[in-house]
Order: C-alpha cells, then sequence, then structure tokens
C-alpha cells in the first residue's frame, strides 16, 4: 500500500492553492454566489483532513501511514459539520447554520474520499 503524504499529498496541496487562491482573488472578482459561499466549503476535507490526520499520527493515535479511509473521512465530516453547522452558530452572532454547507463538505470529502482510496495522490 501506498504511503499517504499528509501534508505533501497532492489533493491536499491543489485544495490549498485553490482555497488561498479564491479566498484572496477568485471570490472578489471572478464573484457569484457559488465562489463566495460554498468553493471554499468544497475543500475542507481534502484541505484539512491531512492536517488533522499528520497530528494525530505524530500524536500516536494514528497508527499507520495509509491514505484517509472512509471511516476517517464520515467522522471527520460528521465532526466538522456537527461543529460549523450546528454548534458554532449557536456561539457566534456571524455564524449562522447552513445545510448547503454540509451538503458542500460532503461532496468534497466524497471526492476526496474517491481520490485517495483510487490511488490518484
Amino acid at each position: 500500500m501506498k504511503r499517504f503524504g499528509y501534508l505533501l499529498d497532492p489533493l491536499c496541496v491543489a485544495a490549498c492553492v485553490l482555497y488561498l487562491l479564491n479566498r484572496l482573488w477568485l471570490r472578489d472578482y471572478a464573484g457569484g454566489a457559488f465562489l463566495q459561499g460554498y468553493f471554499n466549503d468544497l475543500l475542507l476535507i481534502p484541505a484539512g483532513l491531512p492536517l488533522i490526520l499528520w497530528l494525530q499520527r505524530r500524536l500516536g493515535l494514528r497508527t499507520d501511514d495509509r491514505p484517509p479511509r472512509w471511516g476517517e473521512i464520515a467522522l471527520h465530516l460528521a465532526a466538522w459539520g456537527i461543529m460549523a453547522e450546528a454548534i458554532v452558530p449557536h456561539l457566534s452572532a456571524h455564524s449562522i447554520a447552513d445545510w448547503r454547507d454540509l451538503a458542500a463538505y460532503s461532496i468534497g470529502a466524497l471526492f476526496a474520499g474517491t481520490w485517495w482510496q483510487v490511488g490518484l495522490g
């Protein structure tokens, strides 16, 4: 089995670059509701999960360097979804719960999981 590259995984690198590009330029100049509201949500799992798994590996909470498994992806998707769409909106006046954010997180997770399981990274 191929060793997972964590922060150097090609999908993670691409997702981080796309996130920065959208955050710093695209959404302001290209506009549109998708770039403003949901594009970065698609990138949550591909950009964020490798960092979390790397930290877990360093702390000894993850025992191997295999690509993320569906169970890991689903667990983190659920945790982040609950936090971002259920808990934070009750704690911050600037946050709102939006089921479409959760849909975008899920689509990004499905794409990333397929990428990692097929071994495209």
